[in-house]
């Protein structure tokens, strides 16, 4: 089962907006030493609408090559073009990833029979194990608990992102769904929280900048003792927050780059720079939290 802290990873870009590999490589190993459970590559934080199909196979292999077993590696592999995204699984199926991460259809607003629809060609165009991703604040399409949970009858589907941040959510689904059935928090505010009402982790933005300490709250939240996870969890909490001051990841980027973890803070458009103000914001919310008191 997927659980922990989990990284949604950027995709740091060149200055010509080519995939920059070296990076790549370099935040790859970052994580691993960091002890993160697993990265998701080409997820919304990833900036997966800008990627082609092509790159996201390309991220794919780089990424096994990279981690070597060492880590798990979940790539994004949803649209909604459930054709599309059916022959996307069918050619990632041979990169020797771990697992997807398919968020909902958005656009289309298709009815509960067309989401299952859709979901149940995916898990059929693979042997690996799927990922829901529920968050309606972007796609404008909300997987309903009740869906998930015949969703969670299909063998490969074995987990859920829940991004809404509604904790009576997790409660029934943690009650009705099988008990391998991964629940993992997309948002990082609420995550801790998600967890003690039976979530099993995050996939997280805050992982791209603090990976030690969203392993060290995941660890403890894991054997039980949400005191130290909610301690540690508090030196972050602002920056839960505040990593999305502006679209995401927009302001992850900037810190990344003033960290020297990435070369450039460059976005694919229709994404730009974080704003001065932005920047501004982050760079303080960064040294409230004293997790890099040399670089801020």
């Amino acid at each position: 089962m997927f659980s922990g802290s989990i990284v949604a990873l950027v995709t740091p870009f060149t200055p010509s907006f080519e995939i920059d590999f070296d990076n790549l490589a370099g935040l790859i190993e970052w994580h691993i030493a960091a002890g993160t459970h697993a990265i998701v590559i080409a997820g919304t934080t990833g900036e997966s609408p800008t990627l082609s199909d092509d790159e996201k196979v390309q991220l794919a292999e780089f990424a096994v090559r990279v981690s070597a077993g060492r880590i798990k590696i979940i790539l994004g592999n949803g649209s909604n073009n459930t054709l599309a995204s059916v022959a996307l699984t069918q050619r990632l199926n041979r990169t020797g990833i771990d697992g997807y991460l398919t968020v909902a259809p958005y656009y289309n607003k298709p009815t509960e029979a067309g989401l299952m629809a859709h979901f149940s060609a995916i898990a059929e165009a693979t042997h690996l194990p799927i990922i829901l991703y529920n968050v309606p604040s972007r796609t404008c399409c909300d997987l309903s608990n009740r869906l998930v949970i015949k969703l969670s009858e299909l063998s490969n589907i074995v987990g859920i992102k829940d991004a809404t941040g509604d904790l009576a959510r997790v409660k029934e689904l943690a009650r009705e769904c099988e008990q391998d059935f991964a629940l993992l928090s997309g948002d990082d505010a609420s995550a801790l929280d998600f967890c003690q009402n039976g979530g099993h982790g995050v996939i997280s933005v805050t992982a791209n900048i603090a990976p030690e300490k969203m392993h060290a709250i995941y660890d403890a939240a894991a054997k039980g003792d949400f005191d130290s996870a909610k301690e540690i969890d508090g030196q972050l909490s602002q920056l839960h927050t505040e990593l999305f001051i502006e679209s995401s990841p927009m302001a992850v980027k900037w810190v990344l780059y003033k960290l020297g973890r990435i070369s450039n803070t460059e976005l694919r458009l229709p994404l730009v720079t974080l704003s001065k103000a932005g920047q501004s914001c982050i760079e303080q919310t960064v040294r409230d939290s004293a997790l890099y008191p040399q670089e801020f």
